[in-house]
């Protein structure tokens, strides 16, 4: 576990001044955990367990040895679950989390062929490791917390360039000055309105020579909901997989928050 009740929230339950809740939430996409009025909930860490689990996909090396051992990605199929995005919207404030999920590959046994005594081509058999994930998080708020989760497969390197000198970017400390072209524009979203996250941040684009900055420039990365390029609700993509995959529990995503309710209004102080 990586996350911890914070102490002054864990006085305040022990003190009768809060209640310890959780929201269980998971399959679809979308969820919306309900503050009540003249309350705030403070979330200090939740439980993730990502899609995919109970999923098994067996693939060919085909591929790979015809060009000859070099990197290959995995099929769409189990890619699909390979980074999943968490992100809560408070109605001021927007929180996004992405993970990246490990899959666990094993060797499918040869099969002789009865017929001329030939071994087939070795396959392997890969598998989502759908460990939970723990992360703390601090996000408070008077207002219904909306939460969103989804899978990614893909996004787009729009734009590369190379990072002048600068006081923020000196050269050697940073990639001020090098030869190098990092990625300075890369979408994720619907193709025509996708978010573009910029970096070294959406002002330094026009200030470092990149070009206009473009509608939907954002300095964070995250995804939002596009069936091809941005975030799918988990349920729609084992839906186009077959009914079994839908209503497979173990291919199914949950999402467990710990959060403490304060029957009360936010103090000024916490902003």
């Amino acid at each position: 576990m990586s996350w911890q009740i914070p102490q002054q929230i864990e006085q305040d339950i022990i003190a009768g001044k809060a209640q310890y809740r959780t929201f269980q939430t998971g399959v679809g996409g979308q969820s919306i955990l309900t503050v009540p009025t003249n309350a705030y909930a403070v979330i200090f860490g939740y439980d993730f367990s990502p899609a995919g689990g109970g999923f098994k996909f067996v693939s060919n090396l085909a591929a790979t040895q015809a060009a000859g051992n070099r990197p290959v990605l995995n099929p769409s199929q189990i890619r699909f679950f390979e980074t999943q995005q968490i992100s809560f919207y408070t109605g001021t404030d927007f929180f996004p989390f992405i993970h990246h999920v490990n899959v666990t590959t094993s060797p499918v046994p040869a099969i002789t062929d009865p017929g001329n005594g030939v071994l087939s081509l070795i396959d392997t058999l890969e598998e989502i490791d759908n460990t939970p994930i723990s992360r703390q998080v601090y996000i408070t708020s008077s207002k219904d917390i909306t939460i969103s989760v989804g899978l990614i497969l893909d996004s787009d390197v729009a734009t590369t360039g190379a990072i002048p000198i600068t006081n923020r970017t000196p050269e050697l400390l940073t990639y001020g000055g090098s030869p190098q072209t990092p990625a300075v524009q890369t979408d994720f979203g619907p193709f025509f309105t996708p978010i573009q996250f910029m970096q070294p941040s959406p002002k330094d684009f026009q200030d470092f020579a990149f070009g206009l900055l473009p509608n939907g420039a954002n300095g964070q990365a995250f995804a939002t909901p596009d069936p091809a390029r941005g975030l799918l609700d988990p349920s729609q993509f084992l839906t186009s997989l077959g009914d079994a995959f839908r209503d497979a529990a173990a291919a199914n995503y949950f999402l467990c928050l710990h959060y403490a309710l304060y029957t009360e209004t936010i103090p000024e102080q916490r902003g």
